[in-house]
């Protein structure tokens, strides 16, 4: 399952590397894609992930603010 979602906050790698960590250590996340230009974010699933669960780890990875794409 893929879901598509908007970060933004991002001024660097550093940064999409950390929300990149960030979220891949949700459970049941099999992969995490983040663009830096244009703040995308893919994240393939097993199951539905809770956005909760999203926008806990990026903000958990930094000052950033996610969205549904």
């Amino acid at each position: 399952m893929e879901s598509k979602y908007i970060v933004t906050g991002m001024t660097c790698g550093h940064c999409v590397k950390s929300v990149t960590e960030e979220v891949s250590e949700i459970e049941g996340v099999n992969d995490v894609q983040v663009t830096l230009d244009g703040g995308q974010m893919v994240v393939t699933s097993e199951a539905p992930v809770a956005f909760e669960s999203i926008e806990e780890a990026v903000k958990e990875a930094g000052n950033y603010t996610v969205a549904a794409a």
